[in-house]
């Protein structure tokens, strides 16, 4: 049976654990042949091992989103081996301390911005000359619900988020006459050690899984998705389907 994705080329970041993961399972069980961008080896080996298991493919590529030319070298490689891509999930991202912004250690401040924004940044310059040249490039990003909440403590976080939201929808513009489309998902309260370290006495059972935001990734990585500079807030999309 042929998936949906069937031989498309998607890189994912942050694919060991969480969202990522999940989202690298599920393409992967739709016949993409997925990318997988972490720093840890010994969590994109066992991600990998899943993905055999349900018969799909994985490139794993061990690699710290604040590499900036690490992030070049992996487009060139892309361009080298397959010519193109189809799929960019940036959804590596770092919750930062929770501080009051004067109290925010510059050191902090940052390594968040630098892995929430400037990561993506290199990603969108390294990686748009290849999602134009599939048949219909598609990137997503995840953000946050707090780019807008803006609640005490969090300004880190939120701060990159905002700045990130600002980046795509941009980007998006630039594209609207080209076949790639750019939209931002923000999954919402979930299940992951992210959330975890913000929220530690917040009982997990009542957070969306990361695997329940799968279709959503998918449908947004189809060819014939026509949504375009827009965020996307899982539970609207759960409650409208419902």
């Amino acid at each position: 049976m042929t998936g949906r994705l069937q031989d498309r080329i998607a890189v994912i970041t942050g694919a060991s654990r969480g969202i990522g993961r999940a989202v690298a399972l599920g393409m992967a069980a739709e016949g993409a042949h997925v990318v997988l961008v972490a720093r840890t080896v010994g969590g994109l080996e066992e991600v990998d091992d899943e993905i055999r298991k349900v018969g799909g493919k994985a490139t794993l590529v061990p690699l710290d989103l604040t590499d900036f030319a690490g992030i070049d070298r992996l487009g060139a490689t892309i361009f080298e081996r397959w010519g193109k891509l189809d799929i960019l999930v940036g959804n590596a991202g770092l919750l930062g301390t929770l501080t009051p912004v004067s109290h925010m250690d510059p050191k902090d401040w940052d390594k968040t911005l630098a892995v929430n924004v400037t990561a993506n940044y290199r990603l969108i310059r390294s990686f748009e000359p290849l999602l134009k040249r599939s048949d219909a490039g598609r990137a997503i990003f995840v953000t946050s619900g707090a780019a807008q909440k803006c609640k005490p403590f969090w300004g880190g976080y939120s701060v990159t988020k905002a700045a990130l939201d600002a980046m795509i929808k941009t980007w998006a513009a630039e594209l609207e006459k080209t076949s790639v489309r750019a939209n931002l998902l923000s999954p919402g309260p979930t299940r992951t050690a992210m959330r975890k370290k913000a929220m530690p006495g917040e009982d997990p059972t009542t957070l969306t899984k990361p695997a329940e935001l799968v279709p959503l990734f998918i449908e947004l990585a189809l060819p014939s998705c026509t949504r375009h500079g827009e965020i996307v807030e899982y539970q609207k999309a759960k409650a409208k389907s419902a």
